[in-house]
C-alpha cells in the first residue's frame, strides 16, 4: 500500500487527495497541517469578516465527502523534509515516511517594515483564524487603518467598516490597484469604497505605529499627521512559503519550481498551489498564481501524477472573479498593469501574468454602470477587465485562452469602442453558433 503525504490543508491539497483516491482506492493518504478544522473557502473569508456569511458556510466539502476520502490528519507543522530518506519530520519530533510527497504550503502575508509593526493590533488576513481574530478585535476597536492593495485590502477595509469600526484606507499611490486596473476602473472602485463610509487617504503611508503597553494606539503618517487607532490591517502582498522546500534542497526561485507534471527537483516530491512556480508557455517564463482555480487545478494534476497517472498540467489563462466595492469584476490574462506602490509583490487573488507583457493597446466600452476593457496586441486579445454585467466573461475567457485570431473584427473594436460588446458577442457566435449567450438579458450592455 502506497503512502502519500500532503503538507497543507488548502484547496490544492484537497484536490490532490481527491485525485489520488479516485485512482488508488487502497492508498494511505496523510494530510499534515498546523491549521486544523474542515476544508474551507479562502475567498469566502471576506464575507465572514463582513458578517455576510456564517463560518459554517465556508466549508467546501461535506463531512461525508471528506470521510469518503479516508484521509489521516496530523494537526502539526512539518519542520523538515528529507527527500533522500523519503521522510518528513514534525516540530514535535515525530518522523513520517512517504512514497510520494506534496508540498502545498501556500503563501503568507508580507509583514510591513515600519517601526512598531510588531505591536499587538497589526494584523493580516491569511486564514480563517485571522478572520475570527479580526471579528473579535472589531468588537472592541473604534478605529482601524488599512494599508495595501488588491482585493484583500478592500476586503479588510469594507469588512471592518461593516463591523462598525471607523476605517481609514491609506494608499501610497494616487489610485487603487494600479497593477491591474486602469485609472477609470480604480475610480469606480474608490467611489464604491467611499459609499461604504471608508475614508480613503491618497499618497499617505505609515511612518511608524505608536503603542502603549505593547498595543497599537495610533499611527504617524508621512504627512505629519497622527491618527488614533486600535487596529492596523496590512495587505501589501504575499510570498510563497518556501522555507521547507529550500531547506530540503529543492530548486526554489520566487516559489518552488515545478515541471509540467508538478514535480519538483527532488524525486517523488511535488508542489502545487500558491507555493508553486509554474512555467507558462505563452509568456515563456515561470509565474506565480494566488488564484483559487489555479490551486485546485494544480493540486488535481499533482495528485494524478503522484498516483501513477501521467498528467501534463496545462496552465490556463489567469482568471479571477471578485467583488470590488460591490462591483462584480472579472480579470482575465494580461491586462497591461503598471507598477503599484501599494504592493511589494502580488496579492491574493492575483497572477503575475496579469501584467506580463505591458505592451499593446486598450479598448474600452463604458456606460453608467458597466465597463469592459480589452487589451490587444497584434491579432489576439491578451486580457480583459469586465466590471458589472458579466455577459462577456465566458466568451472573452475562451477567446483569450485559445488565442483566437481577431483580425476580422480588430478594426471594428478599435474604431468603434461604443459597440465593443456587440462586436465581440457577434464574433463569438460566428465561431460557436451552437452556444447561445443571453442577448436579451444583457441587451443594455451589448447594444
Amino acid at each position: 500500500m502506497r503512502h502519500f503525504v500532503l503538507v497543507g490543508s488548502g484547496i490544492a491539497a484537497l484536490s490532490a487527495a481527491e485525485a489520488i483516491r479516485g485512482v488508488d482506492a487502497s492508498a494511505r493518504i496523510t494530510l499534515a497541517s498546523d491549521e486544523p478544522g474542515p476544508f474551507y473557502s479562502r475567498p469566502g473569508l471576506a464575507y465572514l469578516l463582513a458578517g455576510a456569511l456564517p463560518e459554517r458556510q465556508l466549508s467546501i466539502r461535506s463531512r461525508a465527502d471528506v470521510s469518503a476520502l479516508r484521509i489521516e490528519r496530523i494537526d502539526a507543522r512539518v519542520h523538515q523534509v528529507f527527500p533522500a530518506l523519503h521522510e518528513v519530520r514534525f516540530t514535535d519530533g515525530r518522523v513520517l515516511g512517504y512514497d510520494r510527497l506534496l508540498i502545498a504550503t501556500g503563501a503568507s502575508s508580507i509583514a510591513p517594515g515600519f517601526p512598531g509593526a510588531d505591536l499587538d493590533g497589526v494584523v493580516g488576513l491569511d486564514g480563517v483564524d485571522d478572520a475570527r481574530a479580526l471579528v473579535t478585535r472589531a468588537k472592541k476597536a473604534r478605529t482601524a487603518v488599512v494599508v495595501g492593495g488588491g482585493s484583500t485590502a478592500i476586503e479588510l477595509a469594507e469588512g471592518l467598516q461593516a463591523r462598525g469600526v471607523e476605517t481609514h484606507y491609506f494608499l501610497r499611490g494616487d489610485r487603487y490597484w494600479a497593477r491591474v486596473l486602469d485609472p477609470e476602473e480604480s475610480a469606480l472602485v474608490e467611489a464604491g469604497v467611499s459609499r461604504t463610509r471608508v475614508t480613503m487617504h491618497r499618497r499617505t503611508e505609515i511612518v511608524r505605529a505608536l503603542g502603549r503597553n505593547g498595543r497599537v494606539v495610533a499611527v504617524e503618517t508621512n504627512r505629519g499627521d497622527a491618527l488614533k487607532c486600535q487596529l492596523i490591517a496590512v495587505a501589501i502582498g504575499v510570498r510563497p512559503r518556501v522555507t521547507l522546500a529550500r531547506e530540503a534542497g529543492l530548486e526554489v526561485d520566487r516559489g518552488i519550481v515545478v515541471n509540467e507534471r508538478m514535480e519538483t527537483s527532488a524525486v517523488d516530491v511535488y508542489a502545487a498551489g500558491d507555493v508553486a512556480q509554474v512555467f507558462d508557455p505563452v509568456l515563456g517564463r515561470a509565474v506565480l498564481d494566488t488564484l483559487w482555480s489555479a490551486a485546485m487545478e494544480q493540486g488535481r494534476a499533482a495528485g494524478l501524477n503522484m498516483a501513477g497517472m501521467p498528467t501534463v498540467f496545462h496552465r490556463h489563462v489567469a482568471l479571477n472573479v471578485t467583488r470590488l466595492a460591490d462591483i462584480i469584476t472579472t480579470v482575465i490574462g494580461d491586462v497591461g498593469g503598471i507598477d503599484d506602490p501599494d504592493l511589494i509583490t502580488i496579492t491574493r487573488g492575483q497572477s503575475e501574468a496579469w501584467s506580463g507583457a505591458g505592451t499593446g493597446i486598450s479598448v474600452v466600452r463604458h456606460d453608467a454602470s458597466d465597463r469592459i476593457r480589452i487589451h490587444l496586441n497584434g491579432r489576439t486579445i491578451l486580457g480583459a477587465v469586465i466590471m458589472g454585467d458579466q455577459a462577456l466573461s465566458l466568451p472573452l475567457t475562451r477567446i483569450i485562452a485559445e488565442r483566437v485570431d481577431i483580425t476580422p473584427i480588430r478594426d471594428a473594436l478599435v474604431e468603434r469602442p461604443e459597440a465593443l460588446a456587440s462586436t465581440l458577442l457577434d464574433f463569438w457566435h460566428s465561431l460557436h453558433p451552437w452556444e447561445h449567450a443571453p442577448y436579451d438579458h444583457h441587451a443594455r450592455l451589448a447594444h
